[in-house]
């Protein structure tokens, strides 16, 4: 059993990544679960769901403790998820800050250093810069696919694959930059 969560705010396309994996997943022929948990998405609120994969899947929820990917376009969110992720699961967190409403309303401070408390507290985390990859994508929007690319290197489908999941999941006309964000997110080394 795989099982994947895709954390975010709303409107970096937490829910896009997910369809793509688990359509990924379907074309392989595996049993595939997903949960959709949204916030206030429209007013930059928590976006996150769970997808899970195997022969076959019962339930669409992860439990706490069990997740072996959190994939979090966001620090803060990334944090939010944290209790989800198995001792020997992986933390893939991308360096961009989203202000939550109450930090854009000074009404609270954004948190210092979740950075380097993410990295000194979970073994297998992996920090990604994704800056040049999406001025090279043409579009911010594109996030949500470059971190779908670093995710690949870890999970067991080929380029192929994914490149087609990619073209069953986007409008047409967005699929070429789709796949040049996936590949610049695959291309990105992670320690």
């Amino acid at each position: 059993m795989k099982n994947v969560i895709f954390a975010g705010v709303g409107g970096q396309g937490v829910i896009l990544a997910s369809k793509i994996l688990m359509q990924v997943a379907m074309n392989a022929g595996y049993d595939v679960k997903e949960s959709e948990v949204h916030g206030m998405a429209q007013r930059g609120g928590s976006v996150d769901c769970h997808v899970r994969f195997d022969k076959k899947v019962y339930s669409p929820l992860i439990e706490k403790g069990t997740a072996d990917f959190v994939v979090a376009l966001e620090l803060l969110e990334a944090m939010r998820k944290l209790d989800y992720l198995s001792p020997q699961g992986m933390l893939i967190v991308n360096r961009f800050k989203v202000n939550p409403a109450p930090v854009e309303a000074g009404l609270a401070k954004y948190p210092d250093d979740i950075e380097s408390w993410l990295c000194s507290n979970v073994p297998r985390c992996h920090v990604v810069d994704t800056t040049q990859a999406l001025k090279e994508a043409g579009s911010n929007r594109a996030l949500n696919i470059v971190m779908l690319g670093v995710l690949s290197n870890f999970l067991e489908f080929d380029q192929k694959a994914w490149e087609e999941a990619i073209r069953q999941s986007v409008k047409e006309k967005f699929v070429d930059m789709n796949l040049k964000a996936f590949n610049l997110g695959k291309s990105i080394t992670v320690s």
